[in-house]
């Protein structure tokens, strides 16, 4: 997002004149933000036989599936409705990783249905998966490594306690299983969270399991997950994508060399891809001053937005409408009957009713987790690309809330 003949634009456009062309709330993403990250990882990789995998949880979007998979991109994802979707956006199954969590045999048969690659992170459900398949199908799976690593406890998912993945303690126990149920493992996986900063600690996870995947004589691939770190606030750190790039290409080039083959290196980034690419538009209802505070009263809420209420997330806010003008603190709320507080205490642009406001980092996990709660609509979202402003989910209405619902006779 560029200042320009005082308006912030993305792309060439101005986001407030997207906002008043297309009404608010609403979600704005910026291809050229999340080609430029594809690329940047591409580069950091150089040399390796990378596959890129978009985490497709962090932004479902039809459009958004097609435009990396005209990247080149693979697909990540965790439910059998997320397959689907990457099978309409055009990817091949063998481009597609399921990563299920929690889910029975059955949803995992109709992965395997639709010929897609199946990891799994469950040796009961893997026992169940060879005792039906065997050899005939191959698989992944995925190791918990027991490393807390993360912005914090909500979003690491590989420490001892995490219900993901097989405890880097039951090697023995799997071995066994895939010995004796005759299971063809083609790759090994791996993913300890989100917000990953320490490179080192990223690392340890990976010496971890490429000691696990030694066990392994026919992989094809080892996927490394993902859990990059983007920049929230102004001089926020963000992962070193490049130092891992180097470091991490070293390893896996010596552990190849000791394996005797080459095999592919699979990284599934979602946040890192698109978060940045986001921006989320929302409309000043109010100004409501208290003894303590001035509130600025927004047509959106947690409905909309729940990251700041959900994971204490922090999302920079820009007065679009006066970017330039003196700074006041606010504390920006929603218009939902819940606390949802956006930001307490924010330093911003001067404030009037009906000016635009927007949140950064509104790319990934945003619209994604949206609801109807009060009975609200959900927002329209809109993609930038190549200078032109799209329109990709229209604005719910009363019809799509109560499109599901029957009535009976009382």
């Amino acid at each position: 997002m560029q200042l320009t003949e005082n308006a912030l634009k993305i792309d060439g456009l101005s986001l407030e004149a997207i906002a008043n062309e297309f009404g608010t709330p609403l979600y704005v993403y910026e291809t050229a933000k999340m080609e430029a990250q594809y690329k940047r990882l591409q580069k950091a990789f150089k040399g390796t036989k990378l596959k890129i995998n978009y985490a497709c949880k962090a932004l479902t979007n039809l459009n958004v599936l097609r435009f990396f998979q005209q990247l080149g991109s693979g697909l990540d994802t965790v439910s059998i409705q997320e397959v689907q979707l990457g099978l309409k956006a055009g990817f091949k199954p063998e481009d597609i990783m399921y990563t299920p969590n929690g889910v029975s045999i059955d949803e995992i048969k109709k992965a395997v249905e639709l010929g897609v690659r199946v990891n799994i992170d469950n040796l009961s459900i893997l026992e169940q998966f060879g005792s039906i398949y065997g050899g005939s199908y191959p698989v992944c799976v995925r190791m918990n490594p027991h490393i807390m690593a993360g912005g914090n406890a909500k979003i690491s998912v590989g420490h001892i306690d995490s219900k993901f993945g097989i405890s880097i303690h039951q090697v023995r126990h799997l071995e066994r299983l895939v010995k004796s149920l005759n299971i063809h493992v083609e790759g090994v996986h791996m993913h300890t969270g989100s917000d990953i900063l320490d490179v080192d600690t990223f690392l340890t996870g990976a010496e971890l399991l490429l000691e696990v995947a030694h066990k392994f004589d026919a992989l094809q691939y080892i996927d490394f997950g993902s859990g990059f770190k983007v920049a929230y606030q102004p001089n926020d750190i963000e992962t070193n994508v490049e130092e891992l790039g180097e470091k991490m290409s070293a390893l896996f080039k010596q552990f190849c060399q000791d394996y005797g083959r080459e095999l592919k290196i699979e990284f599934e980034p979602g946040k890192f891809l698109v978060s940045e690419a986001g921006y989320f538009l929302c409309k000043v209802n109010g100004l409501k001053q208290t003894t303590a505070t001035v509130f600025a009263q927004v047509d959106t809420g947690m409905n909309h937005l729940i990251r700041p209420m959900l994971y204490d997330a922090h999302h920079e806010i820009v007065n679009i409408s006066n970017p330039a003008g003196r700074k006041r603190v606010y504390s920006v709320v929603g218009y939902i009957c819940e606390t949802d507080t956006f930001a307490n205490d924010r330093q911003l642009s001067e404030i009037r009713e009906g000016d635009i406001l927007a949140f950064k980092n509104a790319g990934a996990y945003c619209y994604t987790m949206s609801n109807n709660y009060n009975s609200r609509y959900r927002p329209a979202e809109v993609l930038v690309h190549k200078g032109k402003a799209h329109l990709i989910t229209k604005r719910e209405t009363l019809e799509d809330i109560t499109r599901n619902q029957l009535e009976i006779k009382l």
